[in-house]
Parts: structure tokens; sequence; C-alpha cells
């Protein structure tokens, strides 16, 4: 409980206000942080990010989560065309109602439903103030989508935004830094504040601009991540050490005499995924994996 000084008739009486009830709201919308709705209110970040996004008048955009419409609005101003993916239904509404009875509600499609989950069509590029929480998943998704887009424009927290773009050898370079510039060239574009948003998020935010690379690299990403996964699973071991270790060793011996009796077995090499006797060859990805005491599996 929380409690405020309200002048009355004969003294300071006290208002009391309930935890939780402090949300806040646009035009009667209370914005919900476990659906990471923190909406761009400043004007000049958000034609910044469209022209710094090279959206042309003949272009299909792809937005991802456009919460109250904010930025749909300036990119239906440029582009040919808006493709909205919302998750949130009264936030869908509040889309449906702005773009009402304006020039631009016949080049506005609305998809209701989870971005990880939904079929994405045909788009040129894509433009986001993106949800938070689906951050990593969301860039994956985009960069294995076919035919491929010409770049996108997305505004990250700002920490998960500089893994993006950091060279090797820097303090953040990650995972996340190898794969995504293995697919794509990223480029960071500039810094937004907190106070930008409402409400404002604990961190400040950056936009960033992702390129795929054409052609694309000719690797399987499953088995790419898994390798990638146990390379930087345990910060203070050198790649060596991390070889080197009993459960790395006997997972490499039993996927190399695997992919030998394939090769021997039917000349379809590695693709068969099993062998005569049943033997499943194991991917990189379940390396470093061990079992928990629940018989579940946990990284190493």
């Amino acid at each position: 409980m929380s409690t405020s000084g309200l002048r009355v008739a004969g003294g300071v009486g006290k208002k009391v206000v309930k935890k939780g009830a402090e949300k806040a709201a646009y035009q009667g919308i209370q914005f919900l942080k476990s659906y990471g709705q923190h909406i761009l209110k400043n004007p000049m970040i958000v034609n910044s990010i469209v022209e710094k996004g090279g959206v042309k008048s003949t272009d299909v955009v792809l937005e991802i989560g456009p919460g109250t419409g904010n930025l749909t609005m300036r990119l239906l101003e440029t582009a040919k065309k808006v493709i909205a993916v919302e998750f949130d239904p009264r936030m869908v509404l509040e889309l449906q109602r702005r773009v009402q009875g304006t020039p631009h509600a016949a080049n506005l499609n609305i998809i209701s439903g989870d971005f990880l989950k939904v079929e994405l069509p045909y788009f040129d590029v894509c433009i986001a103030n993106v949800p938070y929480q689906i951050s990593s998943p969301l860039i994956f998704k985009l960069l294995a989508h076919r035919p491929m887009f010409r770049a996108a424009t997305l505004m990250f927290q700002r920490e998960f935004a500089m893994r993006l773009c950091v060279p090797a050898g820097d303090p953040l370079y990650c995972r996340l830094s190898v794969n995504t510039q293995l697919l794509a060239r990223t480029t960071h574009l500039l810094k937004v504040g907190k106070n930008n948003f409402r409400p404002p998020p604990k961190v400040d935010s950056s936009v960033v601009r992702i390129e795929p690379r054409h052609p694309g690299v000719p690797v399987n990403f499953k088995e790419w991540d898994g390798l990638v996964r146990l390379c930087f699973g345990r910060k203070n071991k050198t790649l060596g050490g991390i070889f080197r270790t009993k459960t790395v060793m006997e997972l490499l011996e039993v996927n190399y005499k695997t992919y030998r009796a394939l090769q021997l077995n039917n000349g379809k090499g590695v693709s068969a995924g099993l062998t005569g006797g049943g033997q499943k060859m194991q991917g990189a990805a379940t390396m470093g994996m061990k079992k928990t005491k629940k018989g579940g599996q946990q990284t190493g």
C-alpha cells in the first residue's frame, strides 16, 4: 500500500492507492509488461527509425508488435502496404480504430496471433519495436524466412542490441553474436533512452539494422548452433579444454563410429539418421547435455 497527502477541509487526509493500481494507460488501455508493451511515444524517434529503415514507396513492410500504432501510422504514410502482427486483441482493436476512415485503412493488414507461431507472408523490409521477451527467437525466425527480405530495422534492449553487433574479441561477444553474424550483417543505428516510451522500461534501447547475407551460408543451422553452444557454454575454459572433457569425447567417438557405419552400409551419409543396428547419430545440439537427477536434461 502507498499513501499520499490530500488537502481537505480541516487538514490533510490520506489517499490510499493499492499496489498494482498505478498502471500506465493510453485512452483507457492498460499496458502489460508481461507482453513487453512499452509504446514508443517520441515522434522524432519514430521518424528516424522509418528513415534509417530505408522504406520505399513500393515496399511491403512487416511490423511486429504495433501496439497503439504510432510507428504503424508513420509506415503507412511511406510504404505501399503494412502487415502488422499483434498478439494482444485489445491492441488489434485499437489499431483498427485508429486507421478506420483514413486513406491508409486499405493498406493495413493485421495478423492477430503469436509472431513465433504465425506463417509470415511476403515482405520487403521489417520495421519493429520488438517485444523484448521474444527478441532472440524473433531474429532467427526472420532470418529463416523465404523468400529473403531486404533488411530489418529493429529496436531491442540496449545490451541485447550490442551483442548482435560487437566484433569477435569484445567482452559482449557470445553465441548470439556468432549465429546472427553468420547469417546477416548487423549495424547499430541509434540509442533510444527509456524515457521515450510509455510506460518507460527499466533500461535503454537501441535500434539495429539486420541485412541477410546473399547468398546464405550452406550450413545445417541446428547442428552449427549446437557446436557454438558447446564453445560458449563454459566461459572459463578454452576450446581445447571443452573438447577434451569426457562427455564431449564420448559423444564425438559415438558420432564418428555412426558416421562411418552409415557410409559403409548405405552410402547415404549422415542424413540417413540410423544405422542398421538402430544407432542414431547424435548431433552437436545434444553435446554437452547431461541427465539431471529427475531424468531430464540440462546443459553442461
